[in-house]
């Protein structure tokens, strides 16, 4: 079974138990500022998780497109990914763990056919706050599954994501060892007081891995032989002249790293210094580098043409191939200039005393794009000491200085359904509607936006700076509608209605049957899914704190509310 035969199959299973496919979103998260990509298919649910009603009911399923970052470095063995998909299904306050267990053992032996002999389970073992999870153990059980293990909170618990929030056991599926699903039920909530209380809203959220489930299914122990990989590592094969079985490494990150670029391009996100752009960048260096110990150079572009080949069925990456491909190769090109400049840098700094400090190494893996392997290989070349856990500590302390000054990133997201980002989630459809009317563009449209309890940014397309005249009258039309105290109202509605009713959205992307629009007075309307007041009279004094480029051809505007 191929991949798409799998998504195909696992949608339309649970489409037969009454639940509504729903979009594959953005990778980057509308409603969690906490991370910089989409990490789970949970995360475009966020608000519904919170009781927010979803326009399509409460049974939901769907396939995401994932990214995950803190795996980079190891990337390179048989099933770590950058960029993934995610099957998952959902129960909003309807089905509980009956339900959830039957259905994702019935998919695995009535559809997948893998023998029930083959498949284990884990569940929570209990706590000194938390019983022992009995009632899925025992659903198990009544399924004539016999192998069941009980592990502590760090393997069979989810959340809250912050200190406070939705969050419960979970089981994990395995078969023949291999973990392939993950049921979490969100039974209880944390409290600022550290109590876990049984949950208004109990949900379930799943997910299942399509390449490490296609590899199963395939018969591989390695995810980069199935039809998600393949061609790719043909294509680094064919090129290079040499082997994947004698360069199973460097292959599979030239090959990971690339896919995972032209996801994140297709996104708008450009290669850069900060946040999503530095990961992009991190990526397409990453696999210049690996190229070039295999022989390879200005091969980018090349290879990653093979990525629009497996997934034809996502249109954005087809509409976006030319800018996506352009980007990938002025990046590697761009390298190939700054590690010159960083190999200069690399030899004054070892010249006199022969050893590289961890602030030395880190300069050029920040600075200069080294790759940690990189900075390893010259210094063993020229015979320099180098200490990787000075290196290390150093990184750490960067880490930690980012943290700090973008907390507002790490605030917010599942735990934080908070008055203050309630409101200026709110503020921020005001602004939009108030840079479409000052600025006499009705083809502004919001390219991203990051709201914590502190401040909101909003992204918007636009050419040019906005002049200081312009800026107040945008604040000043935004106050002028928090004065006016206007309801916000909120009605469910087909995208098309949406669209002949003048809601701002997306409609390039692909919505579900329903959607949520909220409209605040006559001013603004959009297409949402995120927490708003219920009369701006509610919001307090609207501020505009910054106003600069964000990218080419988009503006950025901070603000807050006083």
């Amino acid at each position: 079974m191929n991949r798409k035969q799998l998504i195909k199959k696992y949608l339309e299973f649970f489409e037969s138990k009454k639940h509504k496919v729903i979009a594959n979103s953005s990778l980057i998260p509308e409603n969690d500022p906490t991370v910089l990509f989409t990490t789970a298919g949970m995360h475009p649910l966020v608000p519904y998780l919170l009781g927010e009603p979803h326009p399509l009911g409460k049974r939901l399923c769907n396939v995401q497109r994932c990214i995950r970052t803190q795996d980079i470095d190891a990337i390179g063995d048989n099933y770590h990914h950058t960029f993934f998909e995610m099957l998952g299904n959902w129960s909003l306050g309807d089905y509980w763990k009956k339900e959830s267990i039957n259905w994702s053992l019935d998919f695995l032996t009535k559809v997948l056919k893998i023998q029930k002999e083959k498949i284990s389970v884990t569940c929570f073992k209990g706590d000194n706050k938390i019983p022992k999870d009995s009632e899925a153990e025992k659903i198990w059980k009544d399924l004539g599954i016999t192998k069941i293990k009980f592990l502590e909170k760090k393997d069979n618990w989810w959340g809250p994501a912050g200190n406070t929030g939705p969050c419960g056991p979970d089981t994990e599926i395995f078969v023949n060892d291999v973990e392939i699903w993950n049921n979490v039920f969100m039974q209880y909530e944390k409290d600022s007081k550290g109590n876990y209380n049984l949950a208004k809203q109990k949900n379930i959220d799943t997910g299942m891995g399509v390449e490490r489930t296609v590899t199963m299914l395939q018969g591989y122990d390695d995810n980069y032989l199935t039809d998600c990989f393949k061609s790719l590592i043909e294509k680094i094969e064919k090129i290079s002249g040499k082997k994947y079985e004698q360069n199973q490494k460097e292959m599979r990150i030239i090959a990971d790293h690339l896919k995972a670029a032209v996801f994140i391009i297709a996104e708008g996100i450009t290669p850069g210094n900060s946040e999503q752009s530095y990961v992009l960048r991190r990526l397409i260096r990453r696999a210049v580098f690996y190229g070039e110990k295999l022989g390879l150079q200005n091969f980018t572009k090349e290879i990653s043409e093979q990525v629009f080949k497996i997934y034809d069925d996502y249109p954005e990456l087809k509409s976006n191939k030319k800018i996506i491909l352009q980007e990938i190769e002025k990046e590697e090109v761009r390298f190939g200039l700054t590690l010159e400049n960083g190999l200069n840098k690399f030899k004054k700094c070892v010249k006199e005393n022969k050893s590289l400090c961890g602030k030395e190494a880190f300069l050029l893996y920040q600075s200069f794009g080294f790759p940690v392997e990189m900075i390893i290989e010259e210094c063993k070349k020229n015979n320099i000491k180098f200490n990787l856990k000075n290196f290390e500590i150093e990184q750490k302390k960067h880490q930690e200085l980012s943290r700090t000054a973008t907390a507002g990133k790490f605030k917010s997201g599942l735990a934080d359904n908070s008055e203050a980002t309630t409101k200026l989630h709110t503020a921020a459809h005001l602004l939009l509607a108030s840079l479409r009317q000052i600025l006499k563009n009705e083809n502004i449209m919001q390219k991203g936006s990051n709201i914590t309890a502190e401040r909101l940014r909003l992204d918007f397309s636009f050419p040019r700076k906005l002049s200081e005249k312009e800026i107040q009258d945008i604040e000043d039309l935004v106050n002028a509608q928090v004065q006016k105290s206007c309801e916000v109202a909120r009605e469910e509605m087909s995208p098309e209605q949406a669209k002949n009713k003048g809601a701002l959205g997306a409609f390039e992307k692909k919505y579900g049957e329903k959607v949520s629009v909220y409209s605040v007075g006559n001013f603004s309307k959009e297409i949402c899914a995120g927490p708003h007041v219920k009369n701006t009279c509610e919001l307090g004094h609207f501020k505009i704190i910054k106003e600069e480029s964000s990218s080419s051809g988009v503006r950025r505007i901070r603000a807050v509310l006083e």
